[in-house]
């Protein structure tokens, strides 16, 4: 008797203790027999198409449009997986079929482990593969990372201004990175990084900037590397932080000697040209001297008084002769100066 209940209580506890995972949904009532793949993603940086490499699993679509996944075989961490279903026949042999373009293909992706129990109800106006019901509280973190995105694109494109672009960069990568922390799951801030440091988005010249100064990307390394060790993602993430920090540092250093070069080429430029206003000056002066030194000392008397403004009659009152002694020493001075007016002769000695 005591046998037996202990064999029972054993059985008990290894089926309790005995994971499994369970995807279900419902993709349509018309699609029967239809393929639908699983998916597991180690790579982040390809999170945007399904692809061959990453497929695990198929299943097929029931009469009434249900399908679903279910066994002991994943990993009892967190992973990233994919759910897609195409329109497409398993010998098709386009392109498209292997790249999960097909018309009317539907994917989701999210986060579980080999003990969850997620369903993909069809939501809204049958809209399917759109929302996630879940044991494990992170499926979803996908989801709503993707409405914060389209909130971003709306700001970015609402004002496209580079002051706007700056400012929006700032606010989104701290909104994004925050709400990966406060979720607590580094595959949700994977999922982040990949959309900040993309090269086609406009977000990746603040990202060089903020992976120099930020050690938010290094502590997110160490959380990676304490929670996943030896993950392909993991070590993929460490290499792509290393290799971006050195960009970013070169880059920072390339500036800052740009910075210090146009400083001493503007200093270089504010000096010259102090030096060159002081040598027309001192060349002024010198042909001014040259010039006088040309004329008699009466007429450098004239040249005075006319600098002065001073009238032919007044002139002729200070100098104590003639108005047309005046007359002729200016006549004299229009020759020997090549000027034709007392304004020419106020410019030339000015």
């Amino acid at each position: 008797m005591t046998q037996k209940l202990v064999f029972i209580l054993i059985f008990l506890f290894g089926f309790i203790s005995y994971s499994q995972y369970s995807f279900e949904g419902q993709i349509a009532d018309n699609v029967d027999g239809k393929t639908v793949y699983l998916s597991i993603i180690e790579d982040y940086r390809k999170l945007s198409r399904p692809y061959l490499e990453q497929i695990i699993k198929k299943t097929s679509v029931d009469s009434l449009g249900y399908f679903r996944f279910q066994g002991d075989n994943l990993s009892m961490d967190n992973r990233i997986y994919r759910i897609h279903v195409d329109e497409c026949s398993e010998t098709t042999l386009d392109s498209n079929h292997f790249l999960g373009k097909c018309e009317n293909s539907r994917s989701i992706l999210f986060i579980a482990n080999n003990s969850d129990t997620i369903r993909f109800p069809t939501s809204f106006a049958d809209e399917v593969l759109c929302e996630i019901s879940s044991t494990n509280d992170k499926s979803e973190a996908f989801l709503q990372i993707d409405a914060l995105k389209e909130e971003m694109a709306f700001d970015f494109y609402d004002f496209r201004s580079e002051a706007n672009r700056k400012l929006n960069s700032r606010k989104w990568f701290q909104t994004l990175q925050e709400f990966g922390l406060k979720l607590d799951e580094p595959l949700v801030e994977l999922y982040i990084f990949d959309f900040l440091s993309d090269k086609r988005n406009e977000t990746y010249s603040y990202y060089l900037k903020d992976v120099a100064k930020n050690d938010y990307y290094e502590n997110l390394s160490q959380r990676l590397e304490e929670k996943y060790p030896n993950t392909v993602f993991t070590e993929l993430y460490q290499t792509e932080i290393a290799t971006d920090q050195q960009i970013a540092n070169q880059n920072k250093s390339i500036y800052s000697n740009w910075k210090w070069i146009l400083g001493g080429l503007l200093a270089l430029s504010i000096l010259l040209n102090i030096f060159l206003l002081f040598r027309h000056k001192s060349l002024q002066k010198n042909h001014k001297n040259s010039t006088l030194g040309k004329l008699t000392a009466q007429e450098q008397k004239i040249v005075n008084e006319i600098l002065k403004d001073k009238t032919n009659k007044e002139i002729a009152s200070d100098l104590f002769i003639s108005l047309s002694t005046v007359k002729t020493h200016i006549n004299n001075l229009y020759k020997k100066l090549n000027v034709s007016s007392r304004e020419e002769i106020k410019s030339l000695f000015s």
